[in-house]
């Protein structure tokens, strides 16, 4: 491996609740080099998720967030100036395909269309990337695996993968974990004691159900280890409540209010 992708390696092992076959089915994704998509809802645990993975696999991890301004070219690379001379510069998806490293494009919808197309060649047999500009074909080693996520959630018709790129891909559904589990997750991630997290799944599960009365996203695992977080730092689980999970889902008083009754009734 390359010294230039050892910044890369998860050194320390991330902490993740396995909740069904997840890493049964993305171990054996990687060995028949296949391109993965994991599907769920804000907060629910898939980079975390994938981030374990390249621990336990012992393989580099080069994440893209992407957006609506993300192209090609920022994924595969770039002449720049220095000095006098024009250098090569490597981008993240070429430099994971050299190193056989992961790649995982974080909400790859948020992708410009004809930037995603370019991962077309990497998710089929053929396992290639091409560079244009420097007319050269990468061959990917059996070690590298393209991984891409995105919140179903959130997607309309504007943003949205084509059938030409989805069916590329193996895909894993994931959602927030059961009450028992996501307790677990809140109490070992937070640093407190499981009564209180159970109380904020508690609180987590019926906010949940308040999306379609005019909450587009239920509170996610992640809000509640922040609000965990803060309760082990000395703040009040009432004041915790509000900074993590009333305020940062909504700007609707109302909805908030409901929010509120919801938190005081149970702690």
């Amino acid at each position: 491996m390359e010294l230039a992708v050892e910044k890369y390696k998860v050194e320390n092992e991330p902490y993740y609740l396995p909740i069904k076959q997840e890493v049964e089915l993305f171990e054996a994704a990687y060995a028949a080099k296949l391109p993965v998509m994991l599907k769920g809802p804000t907060g629910c645990g898939k980079t975390r998720f994938v981030e374990y993975m390249a621990y336990r696999m012992n393989r580099p991890l080069i994440t893209v967030a992407c957006h609506e301004d993300l192209s090609a070219t920022d994924l595969v690379g770039r002449f720049l100036l220095e000095g006098e001379e024009t250098v090569w510069h490597d981008g993240p998806l070429t430099t994971a395909v050299r190193n056989g490293a992961i790649c995982y494009l974080d909400e790859v919808v948020e992708a410009r269309k004809d930037t995603v197309v370019i991962i077309h060649p990497l998710t089929d047999d053929r396992r290639r990337l091409p560079i244009e500009k420097r007319g050269t074909v990468i061959e990917a080693p059996p070690e590298f695996m393209l991984v891409v996520s995105y919140n179903p959630g959130y997607q309309s018709i504007l943003k949205d993968l084509k059938q030409s790129t989805r069916q590329r891909f193996v895909a894993m559904e994931f959602d927030y974990p059961n009450a028992e589990d996501e307790a677990e997750i809140v109490a070992k991630e937070g640093k407190i004691e499981m009564q209180t997290a159970q109380d904020l799944v508690k609180i987590g599960q019926k906010v949940r159900n308040l999306r379609g009365h005019g909450l587009e996203e239920g509170v996610s695992t992640r809000l509640l280890i922040y609000a965990a977080q803060m309760i082990s730092k000395g703040i009040s689980p009432i004041d915790a409540a509000e900074v993590a999970l009333c305020s940062p889902i909504t700007d609707d008083r109302e909805l908030q209010r409901s929010i509120r009754e919801i938190v005081t009734t149970i702690i």
